[in-house]
């Protein structure tokens, strides 16, 4: 089973391509699992479970689509030796393919899970001429990861887990908020970035809020508090 995608079948991916990382012309390589609450662990906390991005882009269109996530989590879960042969195999793959193209290695392993990956791969030594991105809502990941691999925060009014937005506000990481409606200018006292255009970007937005559309069954839940209402907020663009 192939893991990554390097091709940009993820639409998201592949605008993001198109974007430099600091100044470096890019190939970007992704990871799609299907979430549970073992790889997404604050995802009830957040309540994020219900509008999960499962529903949005082509998992919402075809069902292979989240059939083949399916069986790469189930691989993680239950042979966890051999899935991260395979990715490993497949990264340096890739590596040696953007060094022939002199672009610079942009993994991101979490397209739809959060699972600390800073656990699982030598950022700091084996891969250390990758970067790596991804979203999160595991604030006490922030700032605990190596120098390589760039975090950005899930945001959720949910009240359980107003812990987690806390330590994260502590922090310059960029944060990421699901809008319906307009972008407002300023949110939580942070300038807001329309963050659908690119993730390479994103990661690169430190101290920033990154504006996501509401997407999938997001758009249609209109009373969770994963997604924010810009008609009760003032400052709207």
């Amino acid at each position: 089973m192939k893991l990554l995608d390097t091709q940009g079948a993820n639409p998201k991916a592949k605008k993001s391509a198109k974007y430099e990382f600091y100044g470096q012309p890019v190939r970007y390589a992704t990871l799609s699992m299907m979430p549970n609450d073992k790889l997404c662990p604050m995802r009830h906390k957040a309540g994020c479970a219900e509008p999960c991005l499962v529903t949005s882009g082509m998992g919402g269109v075809y069902p292979s689509v989240n059939a083949s996530r399916q069986a790469k989590t189930d691989w993680f879960m239950s042979d966890r030796a051999g899935f991260l042969e395979q990715l490993k195999r497949e990264m340096h793959n890739f590596m040696a393919l953007c060094a022939k193209q002199g672009k610079l290695p942009v993994f991101r392993l979490n397209t739809i899970s959060d699972i600390p990956w800073e656990r699982h791969l030598d950022m700091t030594y084996e891969f250390r001429n990758a970067v790596f991105l991804d979203y999160t809502k595991i604030a006490s990941r922030l700032g605990n990861v190596p120098s390589n691999y760039h975090l950005i925060f899930s945001y959720s009014a949910k009240v359980d887990y107003a812990k987690q937005v806390a330590i994260a506000m502590k922090s310059k990481a960029p944060m990421s908020v699901v809008f319906r409606g307009k972008f407002p200018i300023v949110f939580m006292g942070r300038p807001v970035i329309d963050g659908d255009a690119s993730d390479i970007v994103n990661a690169q937005k430190r101290g920033h809020i990154v504006g996501l559309k509401a997407k999938g069954k997001a758009r249609n839940d209109m009373d969770n508090p994963f997604i924010v209402n810009t008609d009760n907020l003032i400052a709207v663009a």
